[in-house]
């Protein structure tokens, strides 16, 4: 039986008792109510006929498990102590419905003794509510053991292959040496010969024999000058040397790897409060991030467990607004992080998010940095980074076009026109977010007046028509030098990286067909 996605939510509304893919009633059996580590919960049969090649695709959500076998996922007690309540109750039409009669003390237990026995009850249905969660726990704690298993397999077969990959290398190495030995001793045989000859030459007395011994030293030399030459064709073998390094180098980056991580040197893990959750434990010693609970520090301290979450790209930033909730990547290239901007789509379900008010709130208007990526031809060309003039009213909004803070953004618009084509004071406009023809592009902020240079310079970013104009949110950037002319006025920023990307643009056969493919800003953690 094939999974498909399904709206659980209707099923778990209506008929919390069923499973959501294939309408049957959970039991004690093969139909067993088990929870995915995304949170969902399927049947046992459901799950066991949905894994592939060792894989679980969740049919609500799609996220992916590494699992083997249903038993991996934790039963939902708490779904089977719903389903049991919910069979024990009769529904009976309200006018028919008796008076709920006053529970008496049995007969010959006094109050205090009633007293006491409900208090035991009281303490038993606790300690059931207490294992049904612990139990829970180890439910989710095998999964996750049984995920650690799958990797360790996964890379004990990299292992493997390392070894088989070492083994190849010595057999070269192995047949390239007895090569060597085999040549070695022609050549030693050779010297041989001709220190022979060097003694005949110093005895010869007849014509005779001199002829003769020169027969015999054109011989040698011959012999001993095609050894030579044999030896410069065979030695090195190209592959065999390649292989040898490649392969050295690859164990040996692997084998650093695993003596920094499994070192027994490794400082030991306090496990804090005994009363905390065996997950949040295994989170403690791991030092995984729990969800929800990731911070902005996080990304300035940039542990190996955060780097692996935004290179997995795991971690938004999001905006709650009137329209719903909007998520921005966060990317990490080069050591630097990357915000992009604010877009309408599914956030993951094993993301860890952070408010983009926060996020935003690190930028230092002394060092803001944004970027456009440029793209044409159904691919991205390469990535243009802006310098910011500090705490402009341009600036600004170029930020908020970059980051899509108020719904608006660069990405998908395209380069309009360029001016001066081929002439010093080259320059292109782009960033019309309105109507990405040229005629729109209107001021974000009511006041963009304020303290801007003047410059010809190529790579100067400045405003379509100055800080007043009417699509002051057009961008134009000079691509070629100009010192001899009128400078522009209103520069809010320069190109410090990928001005060779921009010129490729202008010199396209269509600059429309250029378009601004991402954007964002460079975040200064």
């Amino acid at each position: 039986m094939r999974l498909e996605p399904q709206p659980y939510w209707i099923n778990m509304d209506n008929n919390p008792e069923e499973c959501s893919v294939c309408f049957n009633n959970y039991d004690d059996n093969q139909l067993r109510p088990r929870t995915l580590l995304c949170g969902h919960t399927f049947c046992s049969q459901c799950i066991n006929n949905a894994i592939k090649n060792g894989q679980l695709t969740c049919p609500s959500c799609r996220a992916q498990h590494a699992a083997t076998a249903a038993t991996q996922f934790s039963i939902n007690y708490g779904m089977e102590a719903l389903i049991r309540k919910l069979k024990g109750i009769e529904v009976v039409p309200e006018k028919t419905l008796p008076a709920k009669p006053i529970k008496a003390p049995a007969r010959g237990i006094s109050k205090k003794l009633h007293s006491m026995v409900e208090e035991q009850n009281s303490f038993i249905s606790s300690l059931i509510t207490n294992c049904e969660e612990v139990l829970s726990q180890l439910g989710e704690y095998r999964g996750q053991l049984g995920d650690w298993k799958t990797h360790h397999l996964q890379l004990q077969d990299r292992l493997y292959a390392l070894v088989e990959q070492n083994k190849s290398a010595m057999k070269l190495l192995e047949l390239e040496d007895t090569s060597v030995v085999d040549m070695t001793t022609q050549g030693e045989e050779g010297k041989t010969q001709l220190q022979a000859m060097l003694g005949s030459l110093d005895t010869v007395n007849t014509a005779q024999e001199v002829f003769m011994t020169i027969n015999e030293v054109d011989q040698c030399n011959m012999e001993v000058e095609n050894w030579l030459k044999k030896c410069q064709e065979l030695f090195p073998d190209v592959k065999t040397v390649h292989t040898s390094v490649k392969v050295q180098e690859t164990i040996r980056e692997a084998l650093e790897i695993t003596t920094t991580e499994t070192g027994a040197t490794a400082d030991p893990v306090h496990l804090g409060d005994s009363a905390s959750s065996i997950m949040n434990k295994v989170q403690e010693i791991t030092g995984e991030i729990p969800q929800k609970q990731l911070k902005v520090e996080d990304l300035r301290r940039m542990r190996e467990s955060v780097k692996r979450l935004v290179e997995a790209g795991r971690v938004l930033a999001v905006q709650e607004d009137q329209g719903g909730r909007r998520s921005a990547k966060i990317t990490l290239q080069d050591g630097q992080l990357y915000l992009h901007p604010l877009l309408r789509q599914p956030t993951p379900a094993n993301a860890h998010t952070l408010q983009e008010s926060e996020v935003v709130g690190v930028l230092e208007p002394s060092c803001t940095l944004a970027f456009l990526d440029l793209g044409w031809a159904g691919s991205t060309r390469g990535r243009v980074t802006i310098r910011l003039t500090p705490d402009t009213p341009l600036a600004r909004q170029f930020v908020l076009l970059c980051t899509g803070q108020l719904g608006h953004t660069y990405r998908n618009t395209k380069l309009l026109w360029v001016g001066d084509k081929g002439y010093p004071g080259e320059w292109v406009v782009g960033g019309d977010y309105e109507s990405n023809d040229g005629k729109g592009g209107a001021t974000l902020l009511p006041d963009l007046q304020g303290q801007y240079r003047e410059s010809g310079r190529a790579g100067a970013v400045r405003p379509r028509g100055g800080p007043g104009g009417p699509r002051s949110a057009q961008f134009a950037i000079t691509t070629r030098d100009d010192q001899g002319r009128d400078q522009w006025p209103g520069v809010f920023g320069d190109v410090v990286s990928g001005l060779d990307v921009v010129r490729a643009a202008v010199n396209h056969s269509n600059i429309k067909e250029v378009t601004v493919v991402d954007c964002g800003v460079v975040l200064p953690l």
